[in-house]
């Protein structure tokens, strides 16, 4: 067998596990692995239990007590685990093959600081919990059986302090584990270490930025480039060229593409491009796609032309404790289902907020349409008198694996570097570890930083206008509120930069339809102390399709992303999700009633909110529309007002809505000779027949 040294930049190297021909042969190590506890420098005596590869410690079986044990404060930084200071995976292979030079060991992901064992020989460490972890295994393989031991944390506090870990304030339970694939790649001395893809879509074609690690002598190698369509397998592209490699070599080249098609949410149309040498060979499926922001319209542009985002939040780690995980996240049949449910809603994208999920998910979003704001689970919210020592020429190096691993997929439009973060508090660490790295994706995708001012004219802001907060708030309120949502108190926003929304509400309700502890004396104040579930759950989603409504219709944001999807949901949590039963992927039914309409491409905004509507008399009543789409709208516009579920009057006109546009109208209609409480319903009805309303319940008429 060949043994030979790997260069010491394995630490950085994104190594695509896709390809099993050629050069390259990729075993997964994927299964039932042994596990055992212990401490964090001693191999345990025994491996009591199995536990599933991917997944979490508390999958384990026979179970571990009290696993990923609350904090004593959730506001503190710090999370011990009293019985344990770290769990032991083992497992053994037989390995046949020996015609390699190169041989790595991948773990996808692993909490909390990763230490692998193989034969005996300590072949490293890996810190970082949220990005690959590579192990040059050339010397320590054998041929034959082969054992793997590989240690993590039980906790947070085994990782040192200049390390992100994931702190959340709302997670009570930081579960540790081995939570991505683990595969062996065995491969010549010519390494592939990354391929990024690099769309050009003016010119039908794509670029290719390639980096090879020669372990040997110089040498020339043959490279050959080819582009496939996913779905038929045809060769649309090629090019061949021959290279003089030595060490640490990188290049770029540009490869024609036929018949070009675009990738978008609506037609998620896919391309891989194989890259292949004398001794090894991979590929990556990637889309032909653009997406920036304009610097007049602050509007993002998908394929240079006007895209608004619409969507919600995924919070996989806070589901990550819910009791109703279990392995769901590693179900790829129900990660699919999950990702095709947001197409009811007209949801085109999603923020992968405060996690890290298993890299097939992007594969799915890749596959089923889903824009993405990647999220690195960095969050110290408002703790300007904490000191966290976060390092940034460590983050940059993390952080590079982070967009290594996911600069290809055409759903990843923005990276996010934090949550709800006031980064000038603290040296600037995430703002400069930015600076440090954005240059590697060369498609060049926006920036978000939380709270924290944009670094250039394409980067972007959140914003997180929490009305509710204020549980005196009244949804006629609405009517009084800044149409231009505050970034933050210390960050004045003067429509200079895009700005995205993506949470907004608090209004939370647990599956069952309690209060979350952030929004008990939200619904006393706006239901009563004996308000039902039903009740409750009600006034949850015609608020939140109203509160909607009001940021998507006034045309100042480029994304409006509700919060959230998917999350943990408890007695005591702070926040939940939209489902009644996730493990089926049933949404609660005042979900399913209400966010279709208020989400729809063409959607409204009845302008009225309880204010100065008289009894027996014609009233104006105001509707903003709006079209995302790229084709003019053309349909009916209907106001109506109910009493008890029926109509007592009604009036409709004609109404177009230009491509992208927005537009105003009123429409006179007679109210009832009678005072009281009424229902009113704007609606579109476009060529479908199917009406898109908007809904306002117990207006007073005076």
């Amino acid at each position: 067998m060949k043994k030979t040294c790997l260069f010491v930049l394995l630490f950085a190297a994104h190594i695509y596990s896709w390809a099993q021909t050629g050069g390259r042969t990729v075993v997964s190590l994927n299964g039932t692995w042994e596990i055992g506890e212990g401490k964090m420098n001693e191999v345990p005596q025994s491996f009591k239990s199995t536990v599933p590869v991917p997944g979490l410690v508390n999958l384990a079986t026979p179970a571990f007590k009290d696993v990923g044990p609350k904090p004593v404060n959730r506001e503190s930084f710090s999370q011990s685990d009293p019985l344990r200071e770290a769990f032991w995976y083992r497992r053994k292979f037989t390995l046949n093959q020996t015609d390699f030079d190169t041989a790595i060991l991948k773990i996808s992901k692993s909490m909390y600081n990763t230490k692998v064992i193989v034969n005996g020989q300590d072949v490293g460490n890996n810190i970082p919990c949220f990005t690959p972890g590579f192990f040059d295994v050339t010397r320590a393989l054998k041929k034959g059986e082969n054992e793997i031991i590989v240690r993590v944390g039980s906790s947070r506090d085994a990782v040192p302090p200049e390390y992100p870990d994931g702190f959340d304030c709302e997670r009570e339970h930081f579960i540790a584990g081995i939570y991505d694939d683990v595969n062996l790649i065995l491969t010549g001395s010519t390494f592939i270490r990354t391929v990024q893809a690099v769309p050009d879509i003016h010119y039908n074609r794509v670029g290719v930025q390639l980096n090879i690690i020669n372990s040997g002598p110089k040498k020339n190698v043959k490279v050959l480039y080819t582009v496939r369509e996913v779905k038929s397998n045809k060769i649309v592209g090629s090019l061949e060229k021959n290279e003089e490699i030595s060490g640490n070599f990188t290049s770029y080249v540009k490869v024609p593409i036929a018949n070009m098609h675009l990738w978008s949410p609506e037609d998620p149309f896919l391309y891989k491009l194989e890259v292949s040498t004398d001794n090894d060979n991979v590929y990556t499926p990637f889309g032909m796609r653009s997406f920036y922001f304009d610097q007049v319209t602050r509007v993002g542009q998908l394929n240079s032309k006007p895209y608004y985002l619409r969507g919600s939040n995924i919070t996989l780690f806070r589901f990550f404790e819910d009791p109703l995980c279990k392995q769901l996240p590693w179900d790829k049949e129900w990660v699919r289902k999950f990702f095709k449910s947001f197409k009811q809603f007209h949801w085109n994208s999603m923020r992968i907020c405060i996690s890290r999920p298993p890299q097939f998910w992007y594969d799915i979003a890749d596959e089923e349409g889903i824009l993405l704001q990647d999220e690195f689970p960095i969050w110290f919210a408002e703790y300007p008198g904490h000191e966290w020592p976060l390092n940034a020429d460590l983050l940059a190096k993390e952080c590079t694996l982070w967009m290594e691993e996911n600069w290809n997929h055409p759903s990843v439009a923005i990276w996010d570097m934090s949550n709800e973060t006031v980064d000038w508090v603290n040296d600037n660490v995430l703002g400069r570890t930015i600076w440090k790295i954005r240059h590697q994706d060369l498609s060049q995708r926006p920036w978000d930083n939380s709270y924290t001012r944009v670094r250039t004219s394409n980067d972007v802001l959140e914003t997180h206008p929490y009305h509710f907060l204020d549980p005196h708030f009244k949804l006629k309120d609405l009517a009084n509120v800044d149409t231009i949502p505050p970034v933050h108190p210390l960050i004045p926003n003067r429509e200079l930069s895009p700005v995205i929304l993506n949470e907004y509400g608090w209004l939370w309700l647990n599956r069952d339809g309690t209060p979350t502890t952030l929004t008990r004396e939200v619904y006393k104040n706006l239901l009563g102390e004996n308000a039902t579930p039903d009740q409750r759950r009600h006034l949850y989603y015609t608020y939140m399709a109203a509160e909607t409504e009001w940021w998507r219709c006034h045309r100042k944001l480029a994304g409006v992303l509700s919060f959230c999807v998917l999350s943990h949901s408890r007695s005591d949590g702070q926040t939940s999700d939209f489902f009644r039963d996730p493990t089926t992927l049933e949404y609660d039914p005042e979900c399913l009633k209400y966010f279709p309409d208020a989400f729809s491409p063409v959607g409204l905004m009845l302008n009225e909110w309880g204010q100065d509507i008289k009894a027996g008399a014609n009233h104006d009543f105001g509707i903003y529309t709006i079209n995302d789409l790229g084709a003019n709208w053309s349909g009916i516009a209907r106001i109506q007002i109910l009493k008890n579920g029926k109509v007592v009057s009604e009036r409709s006109v004609n109404h177009a809505i230009p491509a992208y546009g927005r537009y105003d109208i009123k429409i006179k209609c007679p109210t009832p000779k009678v005072p009281g409480v009424y229902d009113l319903i704007a609606s579109l009805q476009g060529k479908d027949g199917k009406p898109i309303r908007s809904i306002r319940e117990k207006i007073p008429f005076k």
